[in-house]
């Protein structure tokens, strides 16, 4: 069933980003089988239609301070299809990226808030997804989206109320380029780069990437879905 908190500010025309609209879940409704920290791979447990059919619009600002919330945030790694390389990218160190905590961070997802349309696509996460990518990189050509799975950390502030859905994109374009001043600089690498990149001292990844990078690893080198416990990473389960 759908529901609308605060519908005054249904509409987020012209308004701060505090003040917008986003889609929320319940912690309880989205964890009634048991949470899990990490990983989890999407035949696991379908989170995505959990989500579907029990999330509610919430103001941002008052989400972001209410961890009974989760926010759904749709992250995507693209891949380049032809070599396997995945585009990593630094946020931008300043004010030209919204989120302070996490400013100057390395990072291979991009995605964002699910915002409150006028028209409300069947699955919101993934059209929100698609138009996150187009608004901040250039890419040629089309890009096929797969589920891999879902990220829930709960040892930060910024993670204790987020939920990430987790896509591999795969694109036949070989160059690919930042569009938003939200993305500092970035690149296609390989996945030796991309964990050379992690293991840098010196580098600050973002938590959801380091998450993630084992599991699309073993995605890419499979060439197929994950397997119920992929190698150094375990299946989700109740905590």
């Amino acid at each position: 069933m759908l529901k609308v908190i605060n519908s005054s500010h249904a509409l987020n025309i012209v308004m701060n980003k505090n003040d917008t609209q986003i889609m929320t879940v319940p912690r309880k409704l989205l964890f009634r089988q048991g949470s899990f920290e990490g990983f989890c791979p999407a035949q696991d447990f379908n989170y995505l239609d959990l989500i579907l059919n029990h999330y509610t619009w919430s103001r941002r600002g008052d989400a972001e301070n209410d961890p009974e919330q989760k926010q759904p945030i749709g992250y995507a790694i693209i891949v380049q299809e032809e070599t396997n390389k995945i585009f990593v990218y630094q946020r931008a160190p300043d004010q030209a990226y919204d989120e302070k905590r996490l400013r100057g961070k390395w990072s291979w997802g991009i995605g964002g808030h699910i915002d409150l349309t006028k028209e409300i696509p069947k699955n919101p996460v993934l059209e929100n997804l698609m138009r996150e990518i187009n608004e901040e990189i250039h890419l040629q050509g089309p890009i096929k989206p797969y589920l891999l799975g879902y990220i829930n950390e709960d040892q930060t502030d910024v993670g204790r109320v987020h939920f990430g859905v987790l896509y591999i994109m795969r694109t036949s374009s070989t160059t690919i380029s930042p569009k938003d001043p939200e993305i500092h600089d970035g690149k296609f690498m390989t996945l030796a780069e991309a964990e050379e990149t992690l293991a840098n001292p010196s580098v600050c990844v973002e938590s959801w990437s380091q998450i993630a990078l084992a599991p699309c690893r073993d995605f890419l080198t499979s060439q197929g879905p994950l397997s119920k416990k992929p190698p150094g990473r375990s299946a989700c389960k109740s905590l």
